[in-house]
Parts: structure tokens; C-alpha cells; sequence
């Protein structure tokens, strides 16, 4: 089976992904309402029982507003890193101490057959972390809420067959918005996040004769539109050097208010 995969939802105001493969299924983040993500699974043919853990990127709402009424209410594990569990404990309720699962930054964890390496990366937040997911020959790459993309990010993502990746601003539309300055500022620091322009110039250093598709995630309902974005990260990719087809290597969308159809990472 190899690994599939369907973004719930992404952007600021909510993000969840699942991934799963042959006798493993988990969440990653869960910054909708239960209820929400119920009907988002719903859409996947998927039910929470069948839900086998939630990894944490880190604290913020849009990424654990529902945490701890999903894992109640599926009794589930929850994964993150010492740190991120001292930021999020108390917007999150009771939580069985048993669920309550410390998985450190670059700490490797197999799950079944499904092995999953958390990576540090640069946002105004505890301890945020990226995944990487593997199966045999395939691997996902999972990185959000960043405000660059270090050389350790770089390493963490190479070799990706399938990429979801951040591309949450047009530079120009974030500093003509009605945001205060103060935020913008912190939205185009390196602990903020990553713009298209960014984006792009990341992709042309990861894409590789294995890349196959990038997910473009987490875009600004104010600051940006799928189309720009990735008419951006495509212009910026060729400007370095990355000359593609479509049939080699595509770049595809994610949404706020619907999921993605299954992608599975190996075709």
C-alpha cells in the first residue's frame, strides 16, 4: 500500500493532515473542532476510530484548537516534543496520562511499518517541528509554519517523494495589507513564515529526479491566492535553474475549507 495521504485542512484558521499506510493511521495537528475534522475525515471515508495517534507541530490554536477533544474523544495518543507539551497542556483539558506521549525533536519512532522523524524548524513557537514519514523506498515531507528554510530543514527534506510545504504570503500583498506593522514584521522574519517567493527558492534546491508533486500549504486567506502562489514558486524555480513538465513534477493545492483527494506518495 505505501503511504497516502490527504491535507484536511490548512491555513490560519485551522490545519490538520492525515497520513496513513498499511496498519497505521495518524494525525498530524488538529486545529479545527472536533466535529470539523469528523466531517473532514468524512470526506476521505475515514472515522476517527480509525485514528491511531496525533503528531504535534506545535502550540498555537490553528493547530491544536480541537487536540484534546479529538483525543478524548477517540481515546488517542498524542505526540510532541517536552517542550511543546509545557506551551499547549493547559488549552487542552484532561488528558489521559497515558496519551500523554513526549516524542523529541529528531527522536525516530516506528510505527509499525510506518516510521516517522520529527525535525526542528524556525518559528515563534516552543519547539515547532516538521515530519518526514517513511516506508520502505518512500518518503513525505511535512513542513509548515516556518519562517525559513535552514540548511537542517534542507537535509531533513531531502530525498522527498511527495513535499507539503509552505507558502503562506506574496510578499507585496502582506506589506499592502491592513495588518499592523508589528505583525508583518514578525510574518516576514525568520521566525514567521515562509512567503512564495521563499517557497520557491527552497523547492529548487529539494527537487530531485525523485520529487514528484509539492503541496503548496498554509496560504494566507488575506495575503495570498493558490493561483499567485503558485505561479510564484513556479517563476522563482525557473529563475534558478529548475526547468519542469508537468508530467515530471507538479505542483499541487491545498485548501482551508476542504480536504485534498488521497495522494499516494508512491505513484
Amino acid at each position: 500500500m505505501g503511504i497516502s495521504f490527504s491535507v484536511l485542512s490548512s491555513g490560519s484558521t485551522g490545519n490538520a493532515t492525515i497520513v496513513r499506510n498499511e496498519d497505521t493511521t495518524l494525525l498530524i495537528d488538529a486545529g479545527l473542532s472536533a466535529r470539523r475534522i469528523d466531517e473532514l475525515l468524512k470526506e476521505r471515508d475515514m472515522m476517527g476510530e480509525e485514528i491511531d495517534g496525533i503528531l504535534v507541530t506545535h502550540e498555537h490554536s490553528d493547530h491544536i484548537k480541537g487536540l484534546g477533544a479529538v483525543a478524548r474523544k477517540y481515546n488517542l495518543p498524542i505526540y510532541a516534543n517536552e517542550k511543546t507539551w509545557e506551551a499547549m497542556s493547559k488549552s487542552l483539558g484532561k488528558i489521559a496520562e497515558e496519551n500523554r506521549i513526549v516524542l523529541e525533536s529528531h527522536e525516530v519512532k516506528d510505527f509499525g511499518t510506518l516510521r516517522v522523524e520529527p525535525f526542528e524548524i524556525s518559528h515563534d513557537a516552543a519547539a515547532p517541528v516538521g515530519y518526514c514519514f517513511y516506508d520502505g523506498d518512500e518518503k513525505l515531507g511535512v513542513a509548515t509554519d516556518l519562517g525559513y528554510v535552514s540548511d537542517k530543514v534542507k537535509k531533513a527534506l531531502d530525498g522527498s517523494d511527495v513535499l507539503v510545504l509552505e507558502a503562506n504570503h506574496d510578499i507585496e500583498m502582506l506589506r499592502m495589507g491592513r495588518y499592523p506593522w508589528n505583525t508583518k514584521r514578525r510574518i516576514l522574519g525568520d521566525m514567521g513564515h515562509l512567503s512564495n517567493n521563499s517557497a520557491g527558492e527552497a523547492l529548487s534546491e529539494l527537487l530531485t529526479g525523485d520529487t514528484k508533486r509539492a503541496y503548496l500549504a498554509h496560504l494566507s486567506l488575506d495575503h495570498n491566492m493558490m493561483d499567485l502562489a503558485k505561479m510564484t514558486v513556479r517563476d522563482t524555480m525557473e529563475d534558478r535553474g529548475c526547468f519542469f513538465k508537468d508530467s515530471e513534477f507538479k505542483l499541487c493545492d491545498t485548501y482551508y475549507d476542504r480536504s485534498t483527494p488521497w495522494d499516494k506518495v508512491g505513484d
